[in-house]
């Protein structure tokens, strides 16, 4: 079924009119309105790891405590999921422009605790282990270090967090720029549940989930392309894409 706006969907407004026109409920309908954060929630959540998403690549920054090897991961634009890289800025108290960066290698929680069980010995910090990614319990550390912390160093992290979620206040997002289709399937695959097609009444239309999730997998098939070139992990780990037609050269 072809986009019913015929506009490249860019917005939330545009998003949730989409909806409404391909459910056929209307926008002033309560129970769909406050559905349409679980349909947002379904839909990006999805799009965001099956695409190892670039857009959910992140680098923040926080402070170390003096002699304390809990660091608690800074939340400027987003909960980390994924840590793909973490620096201590020398010299102390520098920003990341301003200093220089020391790699932390990441390694078990164990190794930590036998080589650096206590603040003796403390420098600048080379090793790192995750504890959890638990936000809700408090004095939990998140990350925790080795050698522990000599000053107040600056530390970058770099990895990937879950976008802010589309809603009225914030009304574009990398996605609905850019994959507005993708995002629009995604959300009636969950819509299919919310509108009870699950074939069991003679009203229900039993094929409505599988027909779009049939569409968001051709789409996610073109999309996941995209992503991999994106990432450098075209032919040759390019940007470029796989011809099909191109051969190597015998000889």
């Amino acid at each position: 079924m072809p986009l019913c706006t015929g506009f490249w969907t860019v917005n939330y407004t545009d998003i949730t009119t989409e909806w409404s026109v391909l459910t056929n409920i209307p926008l002033t309908d309560a129970d769909f309105l406050s559905n349409l954060p679980t349909v947002i929630a379904y839909a990006e959540g999805r799009i965001t790891r099956e695409l190892d998403l670039m857009a959910a690549n992140i680098t923040d920054t926080g402070t170390l405590s003096t002699g304390s090897r809990r660091f608690t991961l800074p939340t400027t634009y987003g909960t980390f999921l994924i840590i793909s890289d973490m620096n201590v800025i020398t010299p102390a108290s520098t920003p990341p422009e301003s200093g220089t960066r020391t790699p932390l290698i990441p390694v078990s929680q164990a190794f930590l605790d036998l080589a650096w069980g206590s603040s003796t010995g403390s420098t600048v910090p080379q090793y790192y282990s995750w504890v959890t990614q638990d936000t809700t319990t408090a004095n939990q550390p998140k990350i925790i270090l080795g050698p522990w912390p000599d000053a107040t160093y600056q530390i970058e992290v770099v990895g990937k967090v879950q976008p802010a979620a589309l809603s009225a206040t914030n009304p574009t997002t990398w996605l609905s720029i850019n994959m507005p289709e993708l995002l629009i399937y995604a959300g009636m695959i969950e819509l299919s549940g919310y509108m009870r097609n699950y074939g069991a009444g003679s009203a229900d239309d039993p094929q409505m989930p599988g027909h779009w999730q049939g569409q968001y997998d051709k789409l996610m098939a073109s999309a996941g392309v995209y992503q991999a070139r994106a990432r450098f992990g075209g032919a040759s780990w390019t940007s470029k894409a796989l011809e099909p037609m191109a051969q190597n050269q015998r000889g």
